[in-house]
């Protein structure tokens, strides 16, 4: 996947594309894969980098959502446990089954949280990934040592799902690709193209790294932008009436000694109604999330300092021994693109997660809400209706059962860090070996090789420092300090292979400085 080659195939294209997707996060790249794979000729563009925003920031999970069965949300659960079982048999290779511990603190929390994981557990049906079931207190202690002993009664084991989430979006790139998908990172979409009806049959369209403007033609035009949808339809209809809801959700990654065994902890309810875990991931720990109301979407949102102390705080509760800040090795903050809900009050937990496909009087299709876990059924969805608005013929969706480019059951999540490349492992392992030079660790915290910066630019469109750093490999998520030490090792490696210079390394080391403040705790 070579952006200079999908640049040819813009500029190659004279008839209409049957769909363009704006938008290059889960939703987007859902699409662009369903539509490719129906055969239709389509075109993604991104501003940035894919899955720069909202789609790299998850809690990492595919789950059905326990808090939703809670809230009588029964039609969404469904949804996402059957979408969660065809992640999870579609892309074992960046998708595995994760047990979760809630552990029982008063005497009437087991009985109604078993009761409620077995139905949990029947709505998955065929697609169920295994059995949850009370715990003794011994057992409950046995799975997660670190827990705190004071006043535990118990605990329910649960079993959900958890992935890499900008590696899933790199590898749906991938697949739409296989399908004869056209996709571009840093290339703007700056405005709509109707016709004499004032019908959509386009967009205005930049490259970012070369300056040069296009036209493009297009049957159908899909708004997949998540948090920032209320722009592209702007650019369709200036005086519409703002449809999201952008709510916050922050994650602190903490050393595995806080969590040692593989298990991860969920807390249903905390003092303030959210749910909380703390996740095993990338040999780190996820803490996470809150939910903050937020006024404007913003591409680098940061951390609030209550929204850290409460998760700290919560944390402590749940944990031997207490986190603080020092303990941080990355704070990083998404943006979820809530559906506005009708009348006012409502606050983030409550708003629905259900997502809609909106289209305007000149056909400009919106997809918004959702999550991760429902991407390809929201992707279905969109092109489903793209397909009627752009009278293109009927196909109909093969996605339930298509592998993710670099599909391999046989790789260990757990312990192989080159397995969320799938496939791609192997002939990593090969480069490695034609090239000897290419075998060198840059960090062993990461842990990084010279050859995936090398494959990355190569072969993943990495076209930034914190384009490798942040979402090719994980290492500002996991560790921002560690990420800030290699960066100008990284940028020297990314420019000999994109004939760039030492001006281009330095802005680069730059740029990165200063969005990496972001994902450290402040002073």
């Amino acid at each position: 996947m070579k952006r200079e080659k999908m640049l040819k195939r813009l500029k190659k294209q004279t008839e209409p594309w049957d769909i363009v997707v704006i938008g290059g996060g889960a939703t987007g790249l859902g699409t662009a894969v369903d539509a490719a794979s129906r055969g239709y000729k389509t075109l993604l563009l991104e501003q940035h980098d894919f899955a720069k925003g909202t789609s790299s920031r998850s809690t990492k999970l595919v789950h059905g959502g326990v808090r939703y069965l809670q809230q009588g949300d029964i039609s969404l659960v469904l949804e996402a446990l059957k979408e969660r079982g065809l992640m999870i048999q579609n892309a074992p290779h960046l998708v595995k089954n994760q047990a979760f511990v809630i552990p029982n603190y008063e005497w009437w929390d087991g009985p109604f949280y078993q009761v409620g994981l077995k139905v949990y557990d029947l709505m998955s049906g065929k697609l169920g990934i295994g059995s949850s079931k009370k715990l003794t207190k011994d057992e409950t202690i046995e799975r997660i040592p670190t827990i705190d002993q004071k006043g535990l009664k118990g605990g329910v084991v649960y079993y959900d799902g958890q992935f890499d989430d900008a590696r899933m979006a790199l590898s749906l790139a991938r697949t739409a690709k296989h399908y004869n998908g056209t996709l571009l990172n840093y290339f703007e979409v700056t405005g709509i193209e109707k016709d004499a009806d004032e019908i959509i049959c386009g967009v205005k369209g930049k490259d970012l790294e070369s300056g040069k403007h296009y036209s493009i033609k297009a049957k159908t035009v899909i708004n997949a932008t998540g948090v920032f949808a209320d722009r592209v339809k702007k650019m369709d209809e200036p005086d519409v009436k703002e449809m999201i809801q952008p709510s916050q959700g922050i994650h602190l990654v903490v050393s595995k000694d806080f969590l040692p065994d593989r298990h991860a902890i969920m807390v249903p309810q905390t003092k303030d109604g959210r749910v909380m875990f703390a996740v095993p991931w990338h040999d780190k720990v996820v803490l996470g999330t809150t939910d903050t109301m937020i006024e404007k979407p913003m591409l680098e949102p940061e951390a609030k300092e209550a929204e850290i102390d409460f998760i700290l705080e919560t944390a402590g509760q749940y944990l031997v021994k207490q986190p603080t800040r020092d303990d941080i090795l990355s704070v990083f903050s998404g943006l979820r693109p809530l559906a506005k809900p009708e009348g006012d009050g409502k606050s983030t937990k409550e708003i629905s997660r259900h997502h809609k496909v909106m289209i305007s009087q000149s056909g400009l299709i919106t997809i918004i809400g959702g999550k991760w876990t429902t991407y390809r059924k929201m992707a279905e969805d969109t092109v489903d209706n793209a397909m009627l608005i752009g009278d293109l013929p009927e196909r109909k969706c093969i996605t339930k059962n298509l592998p993710v480019y670099g599909y391999d059951k046989n790789l260990d999540l757990t312990t192989d860090p080159l397995a969320v490349y799938g496939t791609d492992k192997y002939q990593l392992l090969d480069l490695e070996e034609e090239q000897p030079e290419l075998a060198e660790i840059i960090s062993e915290t990461l842990p990084l090789r010279r050859s995936q910066i090398v494959w990355a630019v190569k072969h993943e469109m990495a076209r930034t420092v914190e384009d490798m750093l942040a979402r090719r490999v994980r290492g500002l998520f996991l560790d921002a300090k560690e990420s800030l030490k290699v960066a100008p090792r990284v940028a020297e490696i990314m420019a000999k292979e994109l004939g760039e210079d030492g001006d281009w390394v330095e802005d680069q080391i730059e740029l990165f400085n200063e969005i990496a403040t972001n994902y450290r705790i402040k002073d």
